[in-house]
Formats: structure tokens, sequence, C-alpha cells
């Protein structure tokens, strides 16, 4: 018995050591982030007012099926500024529904009022999004590649926000920042926001500043054409091509510059099916790339060792969640643990130092915040309300993404499922006849139901536990754990129909 016992305390420490670091590796970011503010170098650009200066712009789009918003993009596309004889766009697409006969239509009335526009299709899916970019790139004509997903609707002067940096000729990529079109959709859209916020506030600008690796996002940024083809081009052997590759380009000393300032709206998913999709390509993609980048982070000789960390708990961002799993699950255990062998409570007070971690997560989204919607007492409340709201549900979700990373680390193979977009911004707007739902229910569901009702138990243990009227310390974290668990549940069986 006692043997099981210290099993569970040094698992539960090591998880709890793991958050710990990770936190403060999101402190040092946050230093980061507050002195690159500060202190703004300025970059040489490029004049585009001097035709000599414009280089030729190549704009993909890579689409599968996405019947609600081709008709939009195309529209937003079509009205990017930049010479028409420096431009083209590239739509490629995957799709193999009704939406290529009307998006081949559009294409061909944009073609008509003069816009050098493309539509690129082929027979078969083979490396998903990244297979569609990388055959795309064998016709390009552009010296730069610029990606946007088919949510997304960057403003008419978009390219002449980035393309000017790229002066720099050992900048590799420019990323620019994602903002939302439906933040205030739901509790959902809201917390989606929240964790997206935080990125590309102070994990992007955090790292960027002093040199540690980025990410290309995927979609709103700008390649270099010869930068892709020097890092061995996109490959589609994980989930998150963009991770992958953006790894293998600043491995062999290519630049990116991360554009606060830029901004680029996009729609979130709105319903909890279409979020899980997403959660769990990325989390998977994460821990897949974790497998293939780590040892060339940490072998890599031309990188200082605070950049291989940030880089390392960079690719290990999904196994948090594995982590706060463990926690969450083992801390039941843990509290009948402290009440019922008195000489292992010395260990309890030193652990409770961890609490610490928590507070640098409040501090450190604070600052992402206020930067957003301002500081003041109101927007403090507010925030205070969000930042418990998110923990909550981003542990509800601590199961589903906990199932991705570890199918990522053992290799299981899965396909590339595209996240269900909705052109959907009130709730009065239907989104229920979407023919790209999936309304089946995962298995994994009905266990995240009993999750609920777990720590549901653990509330009421900390009534009963001990002889001193109960043990009331983890109450806070189980009651989030409750309500994070119960509203994935109820969502994910209500959200089907």
């Amino acid at each position: 018995m006692m043997l099981l016992i210290y099993i569970i305390i040094a698992i539960y420490t090591i998880t709890l050591l793991l958050i710990f670091l990770y936190a403060l590796a999101q402190l040092n970011l946050l230093s980061n982030y507050l002195s690159a503010n500060k202190n703004k170098a300025k970059d040489a650009k490029f004049n585009l007012s001097n035709p000599n200066e414009i280089p030729f712009v190549t704009i993909q789009l890579p689409v599968y099926n996405e019947m609600y918003v081709m008709e939009r993009l195309l529209e937003n596309i079509s009205k990017i500024e930049y010479p028409k004889d420096k431009l083209e766009i590239q739509v490629l697409d995957d799709s193999t529904d009704e939406s290529f006969e009307t998006t081949a239509i559009q294409i061909a009335l944009l073609q008509t009022k003069g816009l050098n526009i493309t539509h690129i299709f082929r027979k078969n899916r083979k490396g998903f999004k990244a297979g569609a970019l990388k055959e795309g790139l064998e016709v390009a004509k552009g010296e730069f590649i610029a990606i946007f997903d088919a949510d997304f609707l960057p403003k008419p002067n978009w390219l002449k926000e980035t393309i000017p940096y790229f002066k720099n000729e050992k900048l590799g990529a420019v990323q620019t920042r994602w903002s939302h079109l439906n933040r205030d959709y739901s509790v959902l859209t809201k917390i989606q926001a929240f964790a997206l916020d935080a990125h590309f506030t102070l994990e992007q600008v955090g790292r960027n500043s002093k040199g540690h690796f980025i990410n290309f996002n995927g979609t709103a940024g700008v390649w270099r054409k010869a930068c892709i083809l020097d890092a061995g081009n996109w490959e589609g052997d994980t989930l998150t091509e963009d991770l992958d590759l953006s790894y293998r380009a600043q491995l062999k000393n290519w630049e990116f510059k991360y554009l606060e300032d830029v901004e680029t709206p996009a729609e979130l998913p709105i319903i909890i099916s279409a979020a899980r999709s997403q959660q769990f390509r990325w989390n998977k993609g994460g821990a897949e790339n974790f497998r293939k980048m780590a040892w060339k982070v940490v072998s890599n000789k031309n990188i200082s060792v605070k950049t291989k960390t940030h880089g390392l708990l960079h690719l290990l961002n999904s196994t948090m969640f594995l982590n706060i799993l463990v926690v969450a699950v083992l801390s039941i255990p843990m509290l009948y643990i402290k009440n019922e062998y008195a000489h292992l409570k010395p260990y309890f007070y030193v652990m409770s130092f961890f609490v610490i971690s928590s507070v640098i997560f409040f501090v450190c989204y604070w600052f992402m915040y206020k930067k957003i919607y301002g500081s003041g007492l109101k927007n403090f409340v507010q925030y205070i309300i969000m930042f418990f709201t998110f923990f909550s549900i981003a542990m509800g979700f601590s199961l589903h993404n906990s199932i991705a990373v570890l199918e990522g680390y053992f290799g299981k193979q899965s396909d590339f499922i595209r996240t269900p977009k909705f052109n959907i911004n009130a709730l009065s707007d239907n989104w229920k006849n979407n023919k790209y739902l999936n309304k089946n229910i995962p298995s994994h569901v009905f266990f995240e139901g009993f999750l609920c009702l777990y720590f549901a138990f653990g509330m009421y243990s900390a009534f009963i536990v001990g002889n001193q009227g109960g043990d009331f310390g983890l109450f806070p974290f189980h009651l989030m754990l409750f309500l994070g668990f119960g509203f994935v549940f109820f969502k994910s069986l209500t959200s089907r129909v």
C-alpha cells in the first residue's frame, strides 16, 4: 500500500514540477514581452512606392469543402491592394463537394475583372494541406508566398504592411496576429479567443523579440519561397505542417518576424465539435513535432541554451494538457493521503508552493488582457471572471487533448480533419444545417461525464476527510474541474442537433 502511495506522490510531484517549469517560462516570456514593447527596433523595409522595389507575390488559398465561406473569402482577397502585375492568387482547391463548382464560377468572374487568379485542383489529397501548398508552390511565380485559410479576411493593405520587411535577406517568414470576427458569440468563442490572444501577444512577441524560435501559424503570414525550399519544402507527416516547417527553417538560420500590430480577422469555431477537431489536430500535431524536432533542436550547435529551452517547451505546449489531467485525477487520492498519513503533511506544505504556478499564469495573462481591453477596475473584474472560466473549460478539454497528445507521441496516424466553418456571427443565426458538422459523439465524451462526477466527489471529500472538519485546500480546483468537464460533456451532447 505504501509503495502505491509513494508512486502516486512521485507522479504528482513530477507533473507539478513540469507545470511550474512551464509557468516560469511564461514569466520569462512576459518579461521579454514588456521589454520588447519598450524597445521596438526599426527594420529596413522595401519602399513599395518605388516600382523597382516591389516584389512579385503569390497568395495561396488552401481550401477543402468550404461552401459557407468561399464567396466571402474570394470577395475579400480580390480587394487586396497590390500592383496587379506583381500579384497572383492560387486557389488550392481539394474540395469534393458542390463548393468546387461554385468556386470555379466565382473565380471565372474575378478573372474577367482582371484579377490574376487560378483554380488548382488535385486528384487526391495526398499530404492534405501540406500537399496542396507544395503542389501550388511548384508553379507559383511569386518570390514571396502569402497564405490564408478559408475563414481569414485580411485587410486590403495587408501585403503593404508585411512584404516590406523582406528587404532583410535573412528573413524567411512574417507572421501576423489573428483577431476574431465572432469573439463575443458565446462562452466557447470567448475562451478560445482568450487562449489565442495569449499566444499571439505574450508568446509570439516574447519569443521573437529575443531571437527564440516562433512558429508560422498556418495562415495569415508570408514566406520567402527560397526559405521554404531551403528548409525542405512542405511535409505532410505531421498534423501541424506549419510548426514543422517553421522549426526546420529556423534550424537552418532563417529569421522570422512577428507583427503584433498587424491584425488578420478570422472566424472561431462556434460549436464544441468543431473546436474539438481543431484542438485535436493542434495538440496531436504538437506532439508529433516534438518527436520529430526535439533532438534536432537539442543537438543544434548554432542556437543558445535559452533558445533551445524555449524551443523544447514550445514543442511541449500540448503536453501541458496531459500534465493537468494527471494532476487533476491524482489530486483526490492525494487529498486522502494527506489526511490519513500525518508524517507526510510536511511534504504537502512544501508542495503548496506550486500554487504560485497559477498566480504566474494569472499575472501573465492579465498583461495580455490589458493590452487588448485596457486596464481599470471594471476590466480587471471581467478579467478575473474570464481567467477562471478559461482555466475551467481548458481543464475540461484536458482528457480530449491528452488523447491527441498520446496518439502523437505513439505515432498513431490519422487524417487531417478540417475545422467546419460557419460564417455566423450572431446567436440568432442558424448553424444546425451545416453539412460539414460531425454529429457522432466520441466515446471519450462519456468519460468526461464520469470525470465531472469524479470531481463532484472531490468537492464532497473536502467536507469529510480527516478528523478536523475537512480540508478545503483543493476545493476551488475541484470546483473548476467539475464545471469544466461538465461544460464540455453537456455541450458535446447538446450541440449535435
